[in-house]
């Protein structure tokens, strides 16, 4: 077995070294402010602060989606939160998600603003706000629900487990790759299987159990995810590669996936929006002056 030589955890863990990694500088085993900063407001009542991930791609798809409806009250402003120079650690943040982590929204269209964090429960918000991408009857919301939720349990062992210990981990471990693997290769047939039978995740009509689900797995199935694609073996899946090009077909899902993105070609980056001739008028010149 490769990786470090065998560790025996103390009675009492400790936080005294960095662990290393991408993401070493922002990891820390405490909560609540670094700094003070204060959070931009927009003109619009929704205000968004996130990053093109995929928990904040979830968001910015389903403002999108509800945009192209028709839902005017869905315009918004999306913030950029570098989470890798601790944006997420600012006071405003803070006061928006205690939790610090994206994405994290502020609608501000009533008396009083109303703060919602979490990824699930934003659309869930979102759907309920508008009335849209959630079922209102029985059995319908009952199986959208339970999705939604899956994507929220099981997204972990896809991002903090495989995708970690795959990609960002600073020592390659070969029991926990597999270990992860074997569960994202489980995940992916449950995804698979369940397609086989149905043409969106939760039934015959696209909801917030494919907006979630999508950024996350048909990012993988599409080969985006971790440079993992061949290690395991998504083309096999060909239900969810028939699901993943059929929701990234939708033009909505495309511009959705543009907003707060730092990687990947700049001509798919929008890094902050807000309007929707963001989408028309940017240019190389514009993604640069705001990186």
């Amino acid at each position: 077995m490769t990786g470090s030589a065998e560790y025996t955890p103390p009675k009492i863990w400790t936080w005294n070294k960095a662990n290393g990694g991408q993401f070493a500088n922002i990891n820390r085993p405490i909560a609540g402010p670094t700094h003070e900063k204060e959070l931009p407001v927009g003109r619009h009542p929704l205000q968004l602060y996130s990053l093109g991930t995929p928990n904040g791609v979830k968001v910015t798809i389903m403002l999108e989606e509800l945009l192209a409806l028709g839902h005017r009250g869905a315009e918004y402003d999306a913030w950029l939160i570098r989470i890798g120079d601790g944006d997420q650690f600012g006071s405003g943040f803070v006061e928006v998600n205690p939790n610090s982590k994206i994405p994290a929204l502020l609608d501000r269209s009533g008396l009083k603003p109303i703060r919602v964090f979490e990824s699930a429960s934003i659309l869930m918000y979102l759907a309920e706000k508008f009335g849209a991408f959630l079922p209102t009857e029985q059995p319908a919301r009952a199986e959208c629900l339970s999705w939604l939720f899956w994507q929220m349990g099981s997204a972990p062992y896809l991002g903090g487990g495989f995708g970690h210990f795959y990609a960002y981990a600073p020592t390659k471990i070969e029991y926990a790759i597999d270990r992860f693997a074997m569960e994202v290769k489980r995940e992916l047939d449950v995804l698979d299987r369940r397609l086989a039978e149905s043409e969106y995740i939760a039934g015959s009509e696209y909801t917030i159990a494919d907006i979630a689900i999508w950024p996350w797995y048909g990012g993988l199935a599409k080969g985006w995810q971790y440079g993992a694609g061949e290690f395991l073996r998504v083309q096999d899946y060909r239900n969810l590669q028939r699901w993943a090009e059929q929701i990234y077909s939708r033009p909505a899902v495309k511009r959705g996936r543009m907003v707060n993105r730092m990687s990947g070609d700049p001509s798919e980056q929008l890094r902050e929006r807000h309007d929707a001739s963001d989408f028309e008028t940017k240019t190389q010149d514009k993604i640069e002056a705001v990186g």
